[in-house]
């Protein structure tokens, strides 16, 4: 059996922050996109999925420079758990860490 970790999603750019530079020197660049579910029966409203997109490298860091809010985007990549620290503690969230990011044509419909 072979492991995949292969995220794909096409969904709309709801926030796009700026490039930061970490105390590591690395540089990251962070989207939110929105992807609606597929509706369950019996439900009136469409349910939404919000992820976290990390740029890391400079092909999907340039992507992310060029989107703006309400964009759509297709993006690849896997899926990552991040630790850091709060002041409650260590705690963690998943985002996706992209490998490519670009514009996609709006949704029919």
């Amino acid at each position: 059996m072979d492991y995949v970790n292969s995220v794909h999603l096409v969904g709309r750019v709801t926030s796009v922050g700026k490039p930061r530079v970490l105390a590591s020197g690395d540089t990251v660049h962070t989207v939110r996109v929105v992807v609606p579910r597929t509706a369950r029966r019996g439900q009136e409203r469409t349910a939404v999925d919000t992820i976290d997109v990390a740029c890391w490298t400079s092909a999907a860091r340039r992507g992310a420079a060029r989107l703006a809010i309400d964009d759509h985007v297709e993006v690849e990549g896997a899926l990552r758990r991040r630790f850091f620290r709060t002041g409650a503690g260590v705690a963690s969230r998943y985002e996706v860490e992209a490998r490519l990011l670009r514009r996609h044509a709006a949704p029919a419909g």
